[in-house]
């Protein structure tokens, strides 16, 4: 699965699987890679916007930060949608 930017929809490297330092931006649109928007546990939609519940409050979810539960992965808004985007393309397949 290819990660994309929260904020361009850039492409981003696959070393970011690996690991994800404070200091890491997108190459497309310079935003911070290590922020709750990139994260698997960001979700609009939860208390905090984050659906881990140790994890300390983040006020500003798209600069880099120090969480230490922060997991490189596509976030709320990008999982919601690709979620979206599937539904899209099986509804297409019933349409006449």
């Amino acid at each position: 699965m290819a990660f994309q930017c929260y904020k361009c929809s850039g492409a981003l490297s696959d070393s970011f699987k690996v690991m994800v330092s404070r200091s890491d931006t997108c190459s497309h649109c310079m935003a911070d890679i290590r922020c709750c928007k990139m994260c698997i546990f960001y979700d609009p939609k939860v208390y905090n916007e984050c659906r881990e519940s140790n994890a300390d409050r983040i006020t500003e979810k798209e600069k880099a930060n120090f969480c230490d539960y922060y997991k490189f992965g596509p976030g709320g808004d990008s999982a919601d949608k690709q979620r979206q985007d599937a539904l899209a393309k099986a509804a297409a397949l019933f349409k006449k």
